[in-house]
């Protein structure tokens, strides 16, 4: 049997072949066309018309390649490609609102605590959440240049400037020189602007978006700048908060100011209404009967925490009572104007609370910051102008931890949310009721009776704590600088709640970023650093802040009393510089001081 032959074999020429391709020849001499030729010229014919069509549909589509390109190209010059950074949107334009909201020592576990106190006392479903929880994009990385724990200082800067500086600094660069703030470069491009906060207004946060200082401890000079004292002139249209004491000159009671200047009274020649009490808030009616500029001094120093308030509520308003005003004021001011407002909010004291390690004081601050939350929401959602609500902590305090181990053995995996909810006061509430009482109506009374006020009012009634211990109540008696009442009171709710607390600081924890939606504020979904929260409001409202930095840093002569001085060092007005000893830029090395040196002494270059 024959093998087969592969496939692709060559096969010999047949005699049939070799008559066909001689008849081909023949007819090419003789001009004489076969059967075989005929057939062949249709082919032909054929396959270079299909040449033919292909080539041109080719260049054809070439053409339109390169018209498409030239004519993208042109018009991108008119309406130049939305950022993809940005969102489906792209960047905004036109006329837009920013409302930048700041929680100051919120970390993540006071969400956690929050939430499950909340579901608790409330009778909520374990998938209730908070109006925050809903809105979480990403988290921020805190340190300063000068440590890994930042103060609020240094943590306000990142965000006003969008540049890191120094523990303490209030908008000035490592080098003590100023920088530019969003804020004001929002009002010199005709944005309105305001401060919102529940504590003093010259506090770190409030400060470092409209004034300028080497050191926090400033507030003197930061009220002054904060009402028009200030190189570039006024830069806020509206102010809500406390911290009346500096204002006031210290001739007058009340007063905590070290001169004896009247920054109410320079606050009016610069053009503010100014209001200091609840009549005066009421009568604003909720925004739409303010007139610009405002100055609204609703506290002596703080704002009660939200725990304590609730019971003044006829004496001080509430973060959502003062962001909705704002908000309905700034609205209106700029209704029929080209450009929106930029608005900041802080819910203060959710860091004093966590500096006091008081759990119960802390809870109430965050609901009452949510709820702030929720009501920037509904305007941003009726408003007919867009814009976008942003949120962040400058830093974490206390080092939360929704547990605590209280003995040697092997602890329960337990916490208590029935202890918050039974104290009806703060702990530096009940801490300043029991100074007062002992140096005032229990002075002259036995140890027996003081310690049945501290038993029966101040923990029961107050605290709602039932089974304090004598040894608790012994330290309550004769509390000392490191361990104050309110400290002990806060540690007795924390111990009973099984919350545990690392630190009466700060702490390096990374905090969340919130957006009214991700599509608006897309470039911070996910973990960044501060400074890019910064760097997002100033490019929202497409603000030049270094052109603000450099017209700060141009006023050699300026000083306080906004006359030239050619004598003074160019930066003098920012206050006396730190020592060459402190570091602004560059982390310290562990010196063998693992203790606190006093009370007053946090580590964090100045106030709390």
């Amino acid at each position: 049997m024959a093998r087969d032959e592969p496939l692709l074999a060559p096969r010999p020429s047949s005699e049939r072949s070799s008559i066909r391709y001689a008849e081909e020849e023949d007819a090419l001499l003789t001009g004489e066309a076969t059967e075989h030729t005929e057939r062949s010229s249709r082919r032909g014919w054929h396959f270079w018309r299909e040449i033919g069509l292909f080539a041109w549909a080719l260049i054809a589509t070439i053409l339109v390649i390169v018209l498409a390109v030239v004519y993208q190209h042109e018009s991108s010059k008119i309406h130049p490609p939305p950022n993809d950074h940005w969102g489906p949107g792209g960047k905004p334009t036109g006329k837009r609102n920013l409302i930048f909201m700041v929680s100051d020592g919120m970390g993540p576990t006071s969400l956690s605590m929050t939430r499950s106190f909340r579901q608790h006392t409330e009778g909520l479903p374990v998938d209730d959440t908070l109006i925050l929880d809903q809105h979480l994009i990403g988290q921020s990385r805190t340190r300063s240049s000068s440590s890994l724990v930042t103060d609020s200082a240094a943590g306000a800067t990142a965000f006003s400037c969008g540049y890191k500086s120094y523990n303490g600094a209030i908008s000035v660069l490592p080098d003590h020189s100023p920088c530019g703030t969003v804020l004001e470069a929002a009002a010199l491009a005709g944005y309105k602007t305001g401060l919102v906060v529940t504590t003093r207004l010259t506090d770190a946060t409030p400060a470092c978006f409209a004034s300028h200082a080497n050191l926090r401890q400033y507030e003197d000079s930061i009220a002054q700048q904060e009402v028009g004292e200030h190189p570039l002139g006024r830069v806020v249209d509206l102010m809500l908060g406390g911290g009346r004491c500096h204002f006031l000159p210290n001739t007058t009671e009340g007063s905590c100011r070290a001169d004896d200047r009247d920054i109410v009274e320079l606050a009016s020649k610069n053009g503010f209404n100014y209001l200091q009490d609840r009549a005066g808030f009421d009568a604003l009616k909720g925004g739409s009967e303010v007139k610009l500029p405002l100055l609204g001094l609703l506290a002596e120093k703080d704002i009660p925490y939200e725990l304590d308030r609730r019971h003044q509520n006829d004496v001080y308003p509430s973060l959502e009572e003062m962001a909705r005003t704002a908000l309905t004021a700034l609205s209106e001011a700029t209704r029929d104007s080209e450009q929106g407002f930029f608005l900041m909010i802080e819910g203060s004291r959710i860091d004093h609370a966590g500096h006091g390690n008081d759990p119960a004081a802390q809870v109430h601050e965050v609901m009452a910051y949510d709820r702030a939350f929720a009501a920037v929401l509904e305007f941003l959602e009726k408003d007919s102008t867009p814009g976008v609500l942003v949120a962040t902590s400058d830093h974490e305090t206390g080092g939360l931890a929704a547990a605590r181990q209280l003995h040697k053995s092997y602890p329960d995996y337990k916490w208590f949310p029935q202890i918050l909810a039974n104290a009806k006061h703060s702990s530096e509430y009940a801490g300043n009721k029991l100074n007062a009482y002992t140096s005032g109506e229990g002075k002259g009374k036995g140890n027996k009776e003081k310690k049945a006020y501290i038993r029966k009012t101040l923990l029961e009634q107050d605290l709602g704590i039932s089974d304090a211990s004598d040894k608790e109540i012994e330290a309550l008696l004769h509390p000392d600088a490191e361990s104050p009442a309110s400290y002990i009171f806060a540690d007795m709710i924390s111990r009973r709640a099984q919350i545990g607390w690392s630190t009466h600081g700060h702490s390096a924890a990374d905090v969340n970023i919130y957006a009214s939606s991700p599509e608006n504020a897309s470039k911070l979904t996910g973990n960044h650093e501060n400074i890019e929260v910064g760097n997002f409001l100033a490019d929202y409202l497409d603000l030049d802040v270094d052109a603000v930095t450099k017209a700060l840093q141009s006023s050699a002569y300026w000083t306080t009393e906004t006359e030239e001085s050619p004598d003074l060092d160019k930066y003098s007005w920012l206050g006396d510089p730190l020592g060459s000893d402190v570091m602004t830029d560059g982390l310290d090395t562990y010196h063998h001081d693992f203790k606190k040196r006093s009370l007053d002494d946090c580590g964090c270059g100045g106030l709390h």
